[in-house]
């Protein structure tokens, strides 16, 4: 293909809500894409920011169709599900606002479609921010490439693509779920028979939250829709013990604690190896702060999954047994 071409039959589909801040710089990313789509369908959720006017006032140099719709009070699955209805088109590219797209994403993401137009295809993502926490917060938790199975990757819809057969057949986004959707519906598509093609260089850039604080919001909420959705039972089991021993062991005996100090170095070093693969991110002097945060980062994230998963199990019993 050549530069700046379009794709003919796909729509990138986003969802937005208060990202007047964050949008300049996602818009820009579209609009340096090498390869555009023939349309881009964007759900706001109920801003109350001018997010909605800089939209509806945006038009690409790609000269590709924009729709812009307004349904206050749409959750992330319900606007993809409606872009998705909205859209013109049959391929689905799907990304969130608040991200910004490296300039061959597009092409990438969509290339293993000239082969095989039923594909569903996982792009990939990389920490970046604007502040040392984010970066951090970023880069503690988001996997290398070289961490990833292909085979059983699971994408963020931040940077996938399906045909909208596909979307169908599964359901749609699951609308029930307010976090882990994206993660609910790749499993139904896996479901399915199907395996995702797995297109590494299909870059999208994602921001950390901003502070510890933002941050454990955010695990207590995934872990919450880990619970609603019952999900990764085996594991948040796993993490309760292992933290439970830490505090028996210190409780007991210095030798005891010393074991599960070893332990947790243990479980720490892929977390400060991510931090130290990405130090340019850094500068050297950000970089050895970045190093010693990786591991408070985790230890906030593991609090914050352990108080948010209980409520997430409760709200899945009480649905279960027809209970509000």
């Amino acid at each position: 293909m050549t530069a700046h071409e379009t794709r003919d039959n796909t729509t990138l589909i986003a969802t937005v809500l208060d990202e007047e801040r964050s949008l300049p710089a996602f818009l820009a990313s579209l609009e340096s894409q090498t390869v555009h789509p023939a349309e881009i369908v964007v759900v706001d959720g109920g801003s109350s920011d001018q997010t909605v006017d800089r939209l509806r006032a945006w038009t690409p140099a790609c000269g590709c169709r924009v729709i812009v719709h307004a349904a206050p009070g749409a959750g992330i699955s319900a606007g993809r599900n409606l872009a998705i209805t909205l859209a013109t088109n049959e391929q689905m590219v799907v990304t969130d606002a608040g991200t910004a797209q490296r300039s061959d994403w597009f092409a990438m993401l969509t290339a293993p479609w000239e082969h095989d137009p039923d594909a569903v295809i996982a792009g990939f993502f990389e920490p970046a921010g604007d502040s040392f926490w984010s970066r951090t917060i970023a880069a503690v938790i988001t996997p290398t490439r070289e961490e990833i199975d292909p085979k059983t990757f699971q994408p963020s819809s931040r940077s996938v693509a399906f045909p909208r057969g596909v979307w169908r057949e599964v359901g749609g986004y699951p609308e029930w779920l307010d976090y882990c959707e994206d993660l609910v519906f790749d499993l139904a598509i896996r479901e399915t028979g199907r395996q995702f093609t797995f297109a590494p260089d299909a870059i999208v850039a994602w921001v950390g939250r901003p502070n510890l604080r933002a941050f454990a919001k955010q695990y207590y909420r995934y872990a919450r829709g880990d619970g609603k959705a019952g999900l990764f039972p085996g594991r948040h089991r796993l993490r309760y013990g292992a933290y439970a021993f830490a505090l028996i062991a210190w409780w007991i005996s210095p030798w005891l604690f010393l074991v599960g100090a070893i332990g947790f170095a243990a479980y720490v070093r892929t977390p400060v190896r991510r931090v130290w693969e990405r130090r340019r991110m850094f500068g050297r002097p950000a970089t050895a702060g970045a190093l010693l945060a990786a591991p408070l980062v985790v230890v906030v994230g593991d609090v914050a999954k352990m108080a948010g998963y209980p409520p997430g199990v409760v709200w899945r019993r009480r649905r279960a047994r027809g209970v509000r």
